[in-house]
């Protein structure tokens, strides 16, 4: 037998002996009464969400811990995480009255580092991101002798993760088509995929990643795990820079395939299942029901049961003005275009006679010299696939020079909350978008770094309740310096895009 088919028959038997229920509950599978009208399929969600630490993540923890040798486990156990397995572990440790040592990202969300607290976790905030935590944790464990309890690569923990599988199979009446699982570090898709190939092979499993955190995707690709340059942190549940050998290694062997969605598409994925079940699901929770949509449009599959894993529901609640915001766009019900009218009275009555009883969102507009006047705006949609591209065309007819940004990320986080206009005479303006991790002093810091040698001649900033703070700048730089100014951003080690060819700040800023 080839060895990763004796890991895989490895993972199933735990699984079999798998004690989680301890900690965990067996979660509902439940009808998602709205979606399946919409998809014109039978879309089930089963609930992880409403597991004590409203995640799955519980569910490994528990299992891992019931597996360690209680002489071993009377010193204490550690581990690393963003927020959820940390409540798993504090929460199963806790129950067995053994001492929890918990290291998280200095920017983890403040609602898992109260939880953990309340679970009785002792907490150690260390590093910028998950792998400045996880170098941290194992120094510890090493240190004191502690138990480290791996988020994702350690053979219990998958099985404790793939009891979601053998509930399941137990509860679906009728075999799915397809099983959508979120995927981070691959431990979740490695037990459910190894247990329903195994009892139920014809089901395909198919893994969901975020387009800015797809690790997985990225190691299929490569033939093997490879460190992601950057991963982006909305889905902070999911954002891994590197799957393990072992979940990679089952992975490719249970999954049919992965999808790749975006932060919009999540964003509308959690309204989809408040619609359906009143609760709001953390972006990384709501990332299978997000992939499936995706595959429902793209494959025209129709009339199946197709099952999505609601992973979980620990969302800072600050973070709701940011998803409220892109939920429309992801679900196609908002468009935002740039559109040329003539400078004169009445020139928008007759811009909006020409939408006709269409709704205007958003309208940002400021005066300036000249023919014509640049408008910003936000047209509400029905859903339908390629109505925004109608209603360009519609204005293009109707002699108006327009442009479609629901796609363009400046428009998205920065112009359509800006005021302001074209500025006469300025030289030398680049326009660049950065990103930071936020905390207290982080904007402080980031003004600091930049410096004063160059002038800002444009800034906007605005938390938008996530973990990474976003600003777009103005910097005047003159030609002969600009190879030291990139030099400089290099050295300041915070991720940027140029923007200046951006046609967001053409036709608005520049």
């Amino acid at each position: 037998m080839p060895a990763v088919q004796q890991t895989i028959a490895d993972i199933i038997a735990r699984i079999e002996r798998a004690q989680v229920y301890a900690s965990a509950i067996e979660t509902p599978l439940d009808h998602a009464r709205r979606l399946s009208a919409r998809f014109d399929n039978e879309i089930l969600l089963k609930r992880e969400d409403l597991q004590p630490i409203f995640s799955f993540k519980c569910r490994g923890a528990e299992n891992r811990l019931a597996q360690i040798p209680r002489e071993r486990l009377t010193r204490g156990v550690v581990c690393s995480s963003a927020g959820n397995h940390a409540q798993g572990v504090a929460l199963a440790a806790g129950r067995l009255g053994v001492k929890a040592l918990i290291v998280m990202p200095e920017a983890t969300a403040t609602i898992k580092i109260d939880a953990v607290r309340a679970l009785g976790g002792d907490i150690v905030l260390h590093g910028q991101a998950y792998d400045d935590a996880y170098a941290h944790a194992m120094a510890l464990a090493e240190q004191h002798g502690l138990e480290f309890v791996h988020p994702f690569a350690d053979p219990d923990v998958i099985a404790g993760q793939g009891t979601i599988g053998r509930e399941l199979v137990k509860q679906s009446d009728r075999e799915p088509a397809a099983v959508f699982v979120p995927i981070g570090g691959g431990g979740l898709a490695s037990g459910i995929g190894a247990w329903l190939k195994a009892r139920r092979p014809e089901v395909k499993v198919i893994g969901v990643e975020p387009v800015d955190a797809a690790s997985m995707h990225r190691a299929f690709e490569a033939g093997g795990p490879v460190d992601l340059e950057r991963v982006g942190i909305f889905a902070d549940g999911v954002a891994v820079r590197r799957v393990a050998d072992l979940t990679y290694r089952i992975c490719r062997e249970v999954l049919d395939e992965i999808v790749l969605v975006d932060t919009d598409a999540i964003c509308a994925a959690i309204k989809d299942v408040y619609e359906d079940t009143r609760v709001v699901d953390e972006p990384a929770g709501a990332l299978a029901v997000a992939g499936m949509k995706q595959w429902i449009e793209a494959t025209g599959t129709a009339r199946q049961r197709l099952i999505a894993i609601n992973s979980g529901a620990n969302l800072n609640f600050d973070r709701l003005r940011h998803i409220s915001e892109r939920a429309d766009i992801g679900e196609h019900r908002e468009a935002l275009i740039a559109v040329e009218i003539p400078e004169k009275r009445g020139a928008f009555l007759a811009f909006c006679a020409a939408l006709g009883s269409r709704n205007v969102t958003e309208f940002n507009y400021r005066y300036a010299p000249g023919e014509t006047a640049k408008i910003f705006v936000g047209l509400s949609l029905s859903g339908a696939r390629g109505e925004a591209g109608a209603i360009v065309s519609q204005l293009g007819s109707a002699g108006y020079r327009v442009r479609d940004l629901s796609d363009n990320e400046l428009a998205k986080l920065h112009v359509r909350h800006m005021v302001g206009g074209p500025v006469p005479d300025l030289e030398d303006e680049l326009i660049y978008r950065f990103e930071f991790p936020e905390r207290p002093g982080a904007l402080l810091n980031f003004l600091h770094a930049v410096g004063v040698r160059w002038n800002i001649s444009l800034f906007h900033y605005r938390n938008h309740g996530s973990d990474y703070g976003r600003v777009l700048a103005g910097i005047q730089v003159p030609a002969r310096e600009r190879a030291d100014f990139i030099g400089h951003l290099d050295r300041l080690g915070y991720a940027y895009w140029p923007e200046s060819n951006n046609p967001a700040y053409r036709l608005f800023l520049q």
